[in-house]
């Protein structure tokens, strides 16, 4: 149900698309520095802009408005691309141990008991005792608070301790859950 006016919006904003998203989209890979993505930010900004074009259209400079929107977004990717490789160095930094005559059947009712435990306990675990990673550490990897890292994690290690049957201290889980993730990547 087009009407005069939305029909004019969309003309101008058909034009406006044509004269600048070669621009926009050049723009992108020079503040990216990724040839792929640049297509992609130039349109959702443009994508952006249609959304708001009553707003944009009355603006001053509506390219200059649409670069922002494109600077914003590449600004956006950058710092996701970032935390990423921040989680990934996270996980690959750890020193890589062989393990010698591993307890294969220790390593295997590990695995099986935390596989029934729910996910953030079972990542929070994981990621404290397989992995080593502080509280802090974890909670970035996880995007979640050091408080919920802490509580998780010795929720979870309860949880283990009763699914496994093991009385003694945490020591032993966190050894076994150690000779878990060491074995399960197959002796790195």
């Amino acid at each position: 149900m087009g009407t005069v006016v939305d029909d004019a919006a969309s003309v101008e904003f058909h034009a406006f698309f044509e004269r600048h998203y070669a621009e926009l989209a050049r723009l992108a890979q020079l503040l990216t520095g990724e040839p792929d993505a640049a297509d992609d930010l130039a349109a959702d900004a443009l994508l952006a802009l249609w959304h708001r074009w009553d707003r944009v259209r009355a603006a001053d400079h509506p390219a200059a408005y649409a670069r922002g929107v494109v600077a914003n977004l590449a600004r956006t990717r950058i710092r996701t691309a970032v935390r990423e490789r921040r989680r990934v160095a996270l996980f690959w930094s750890q020193r890589e141990e062989k393990t010698e005559n591993p307890d294969v059947a220790g390593v295997v009712d590990v695995q099986e008991a935390l596989r029934r435990l729910p996910f953030r306990k079972r990542a929070c675990v994981v990621l404290r005792h397989a992995f080593d990673l502080s509280e802090k550490d974890t909670a970035l990897a996880l995007g979640v608070s050091v408080g919920t890292v802490k509580s998780q994690t010795s929720k979870g290690m309860a949880e283990l301790q009763r699914l496994l049957g093991t009385q003694g201290a945490p020591k032993q889980v966190h050894a076994a859950i150690a000779r878990s993730g060491e074995t399960a990547g197959g002796n790195r």
